[in-house]
């Protein structure tokens, strides 16, 4: 499978516990290539192969240059066909007011967390849709709890990507369900990652975790394994759907 974001958290958590499951990975990234070199390790640990790539989801020519550099290590025989995609990569930004948003802020916001997941998954579908010779497979996009809650005061444009991926998800999945393909999508809540810090608010984890029913903010292990779940066979009748792992918020 392709995991997308794969260097730390949600999308690290995922690679490793994919291998575990009997999965080659590839890792992509697009900063901290010593991070994603530790994730492929623990893959290799694991017994699987990994490919490490780097790219930016946000540009769709680095989206085609990674795909096809997947494709040459499966014509290789370095790593198994493409079976899944994990449309990890996604960003949030500083707390702000929509009135208070620029014009660059938004568009990053969309083009990582939206555009750069419509392109992953156009091309996955093309590499594992029977309609394109291929034997299919299964697409897990990350969503959010924010998609429902709207986050307002901090990042209304963050929980308006999400929104697109919880809606793009459900029409994907319809799409191509005749071909093999499963398109699913989990939402996680509070979890404790770096995406907070890179937002400005490191402690947020921790400080919104007494508003939760499980009174704790979950683990990116916790969400790992509900999408390497929906990449799975035990998961063969589900498609379309939007699993939330939020501890009950």
């Amino acid at each position: 499978m392709l995991v997308t974001g794969a260097s730390r958290g949600i999308g690290a958590a995922a690679a490793r516990q994919a291998a575990a499951r009997g999965w080659d990975v590839a890792v992509n990234y697009t900063r901290d290539a010593a991070a994603a070199e530790a994730v492929a390790a623990d893959v290799r640990a694991a017994g699987q192969r990994a490919f490490v790539v780097r790219a930016d989801v946000a540009d769709e020519a680095q989206v085609l240059a990674m795909f096809a550099a997947i494709d040459g290590e499966i014509d290789a025989g370095r790593l198994a066909p493409l079976g899944g995609l994990v449309n990890n990569a996604g960003v949030v930004d500083l707390p702000a007011r929509v009135d208070e948003m620029s014009g660059a802020r938004i568009e990053r916001m969309f083009r990582i967390n939206v555009f750069g997941s419509i392109w992953c998954a156009r091309e996955a579908v093309k590499r594992l849709s029977i309609k394109h010779g291929r034997s299919g497979g299964s697409i897990v996009n990350l969503g959010s709890a924010a998609s429902r809650l709207g986050s307002p005061g901090q990042y209304v444009d963050y929980a308006a990507s999400k929104g697109a991926i919880d809606v793009f998800t459900l029409g994907l999945a319809r799409e191509v369900a005749a071909e093999g393909v499963r398109v699913n999508a989990v939402r996680p809540g509070i979890i404790e990652t770096d995406i907070h810090a890179s937002g400005g608010l490191p402690e947020r984890a921790r400080q919104l975790a007494p508003q939760v029913p499980m009174q704790r903010a979950g683990s990116a292990d916790e969400v790992a394994a509900a999408i390497v779940w929906l990449l799975s066979d035990e998961a063969s009748y589900t498609t379309g759907s939007v699993l939330d792992v939020t501890g009950g918020r």
